[in-house]
């Protein structure tokens, strides 16, 4: 039996240091067929991607998402934000999240994997759900990123409440939600290290 672990709470967390997030420098926004196609050579040069997804969100009970709108993978130097308004994009994107043998990692998953499947009609695989190794870790609830960061870096993970609500279906995203939907998927391939799980 392991023993269990707190997570840090919302005050704790607050009180960190900054996490050093992906500048602009280092996000690429892949929305025509040839970023996509020089996104995947790239990509594929590493066998484990943070990964992560972001629709635009539903105010409306009963409303359902069209989503994903965009697609975020990152590997430790980089993050590719994929627009999905492309047809060659989502191929590509398609293609990537099919792709096994190279891990996906990310936070809360779950409802990612279902809109991919309905939007994508693929099923995305070797997908690691980062919650549950800290599950089997001894840690009681899910930690999400803020709380991995917290335990693994001792540090606090910026996420903005205006971004993520934001309107991720537009032709033409901001760089604030350029930098917020990169850096999901960075911490995650940064905590799958930090987890020595490479």
């Amino acid at each position: 039996m392991h023993t269990l672990h707190a997570t840090p709470s919302k005050e704790q967390i607050a009180l960190l240091p900054e996490f050093d997030r992906l500048g602009p420098d280092r996000i690429a926004l892949v929305a025509t067929a040839a970023q996509a196609q020089q996104a995947q050579a790239e990509l594929r040069l590493t066998t484990v991607w943070g990964f992560d997804t972001e629709s635009k969100p539903t105010f409306v009970k009963d409303q359902v998402s069209d989503g994903p709108h965009i697609v975020q993978l990152a590997t430790l130097d980089k993050a590719w934000v994929f627009q999905l308004h492309d047809p060659a994009c989502r191929v590509v994107v398609a293609q990537l999240l099919a792709l096994p043998g190279f891990t996906k990692a990310g936070f809360g998953l779950g409802d990612d994997r279902k809109r991919i499947q309905s939007k994508l009609a693929v099923e995305a695989v070797d997908v690691l759900e980062l919650n549950t190794v800290f599950r089997q870790r001894g840690y009681r609830k899910d930690m999400g990123v803020k709380g991995a960061v917290a335990v693994l870096f001792n540090q606090r993970f910026i996420k903005s409440k205006k971004a993520a609500t934001s309107n991720w279906s537009l032709p033409s995203l901001s760089q604030a939600q350029l930098v917020y939907a990169a850096n999901d998927a960075y911490a995650a391939i940064r905590v799958f290290h930090a987890l020595g799980l490479a």
